[in-house]
């Protein structure tokens, strides 16, 4: 019974979280399947403001408490890819890609949509330098430079007013002639003259030779074609929100799809196949936001629940006593008392105390908490060079570290090069990872996950998954640019340290770009997150840690 669950969910996202939350509360055995990151597209986003009784809370905030509800009801999570499905009997059957098989009496598919790539020429090709999709994780690198914002919706409006902190002119390219979003929102870039919108325009192109250097636009009215060129000649960035695809391309002749590929369903959520149900941005809707994300969640849920109680009723089989670990005391704390299972422990950096302190009196104690269950104990080595300003930050963070837990030792080396860092150790011998930068921001909860995968028990992993990692036979050294406000970042940073935890072939070294900017004109990065293997071979964007293994195995 190990892999048999009342109901899978697959995907993470709010619609995933709440159909998670509600079936487990009803005493379901519950599986979520994520391939990325649990929360969703929805965590890049900084603020969230129009969610009902919240009135300010950022999309990570927001659905960390939505999986700690579902985990607290007693939901399990697992990172995995779900590739295939086996729907023709009443007992379903879920595969993933690493080979993993569940059985289940119901599915929640809520897969969610990804940002759509246009298909402009050049598009691909400068993806990472000048071709970006998250102004909250690249904005930066587009300082004093000019930017194009691809898209007339809502998240294009907004981001293009986001971009404003750091680019020099931002100039907005919508295909329509007029914003496809509530006039209430556009009506904002009226605060902002700065902002020069061209409606009926599309991006044919984009050119240059390292770094953008023009873009090719054209008039889809009156068929006029025309070149932008920055006005200071400098490298630009072209920032695209033309909305989102679903994720479906693989469920193609097993669910009902319409033209668009979006999951056809009925107003309970179910789709053309009994027993699986659908949830969110992946539905058929004329309004794709959290709370019909969420909604949609709990409609799935409930409907799900009937179904069933009723095939377990036909089958004979009783309603399952499933005997949980209690949540509140199986994994780590947050940062605001709250509890995260054995899968996700961490805490979320609250920024330096008020006597400058990196780790604060709280977050100590919080650490302490998660520390206290790790299997075996870890040496964090700080291997510093005397003089060097960064390794004065390194030992600052070292030395807040000491005494949190007798399961976290910490030791003082010399540097043999002129790159201080942090390296984390089982023993004498170090595990592959490495921090050149102090772990602060979102990177914090990627250093806590670190240790916790080194110390054991570690987050949950697939077998298939695991053993592909044991079976990787070449050594190789994964530098993970990262910059510690880019939400994206952690998840690579994480996934790849979490295979070195596995692997003594795979080395996953983290540099915050912004102390290392001698490395944008070395790899040629204008985004992050951004992986260097074998200071070689460079990749762009968010990747899940089956990407990441298939990356490895084929370097």
């Amino acid at each position: 019974m190990k892999n048999f669950y009342d109901v899978i969910v697959v995907g993470g996202g709010p619609a995933g979280l709440t159909s998670a939350i509600y079936l487990a509360r009803a005493k379901y055995r519950v599986l979520v399947l994520e391939k990325e990151k649990v929360g969703g597209q929805i965590t890049i986003t900084e603020e969230i403001v129009n969610y009902p009784g919240v009135e300010q809370a950022s999309g990570s905030s927001l659905t960390d408490g939505m999986r700690r509800q579902a985990e607290r009801f007693g939901a399990e999570f697992q990172m995995g890819n779900v590739t295939q499905l086996e729907l023709s009997g009443e007992i379903k059957r879920v595969r993933t890609e690493s080979g993993t098989e569940y059985e289940t009496l119901g599915i929640v598919l809520a897969v969610g949509a990804s940002p759509r790539k246009i298909g402009f020429q050049g598009e691909q090709e400068f993806q990472g330098r000048g071709v970006a999709y998250c102004a909250t994780c690249d904005g930066e690198f587009f300082t004093g430079r000019e930017v194009l914002v691809v898209g007339g919706g809502f998240a294009a409006v907004e981001e293009a007013i986001f971009l404003t902190k750091y680019a020099s002119k931002v100039t907005m390219i919508v295909r329509e002639p007029d914003f496809t979003c509530a006039a209430g929102v556009s009506d904002k870039l009226l605060d902002y003259p700065d902002i020069e919108v061209y409606f009926n325009t599309e991006v044919k192109a984009v050119e240059g030779e390292r770094f953008l250097a023009r873009a090719v636009l054209w008039n889809n009215e009156t068929g006029e074609e025309w070149t932008y060129v920055p006005r200071e000649g400098k490298p630009f960035g072209v920032f695209v929100f033309a909305g989102y695809e679903p994720a479906t391309k693989w469920l193609a002749g097993r669910i009902g799809l319409n033209e668009q590929g979006y999951i056809i369903t009925d107003r309970e959520q179910a789709t053309d196949v009994d027993g699986v149900y659908a949830a969110g941005d992946v539905c058929v809707k004329g309004l794709r936001q959290v709370v019909t994300a969420v909604g949609d969640g709990a409609v799935a849920a409930t409907s799900l629940e009937h179904y069933v109680s009723k095939l377990r009723e036909k089958l004979g089989m009783s309603k399952a006593n499933w005997e949980k670990e209690d949540q509140s005391t199986a994994g780590g704390t947050t940062a605001d008392g709250g509890h995260k299972a054995p899968g996700a422990p961490g805490a979320e950096a609250s920024g330096s105390g008020s006597d400058g302190a990196l780790i604060d009196e709280v977050m100590r104690s919080h650490l302490a908490q998660i520390f206290v269950k790790f299997e075996r104990t870890v040496t964090v080595a700080a291997v510093l060079e005397p003089g060097n300003n960064a390794s004065g930050e390194l030992e600052q963070f070292a030395k807040e570290l000491e005494g949190i837990s007798d399961k976290v030792q910490v030791v003082y080396e010399r540097a043999e090069a002129d790159k201080p860092f942090l390296e984390i150790r089982v023993g004498e011998r170090g595990n592959g990872i490495r921090y050149y930068s102090v772990p602060g921001g979102h990177e914090f909860n990627s250093f806590v996950l670190a240790l916790y995968n080194t110390a054991g028990p570690g987050q949950p992993l697939e077998e298939g998954l695991r053993s592909r990692i044991a079976a990787l036979g070449k050594e190789h050294t994964v530098q993970i640019m990262a910059t510690l406000s880019c939400t994206n970042c952690p998840d690579v940073v994480s996934g790849t340290q979490h295979i070195a935890a596995l692997s003594d072939k795979i080395s996953a070294w983290m540099y915050d770009l912004a102390k290392f900017p001698e490395y944008k004109d070395q790899y040629g990065i204008m985004a992050v997150p951004c992986m260097v293997v074998d200071g070689e071979e460079t990749y762009f964007g968010k990747k899940s840690i089956e990407e990441l293994v298939e990356i490895l195995e084929q370097a």
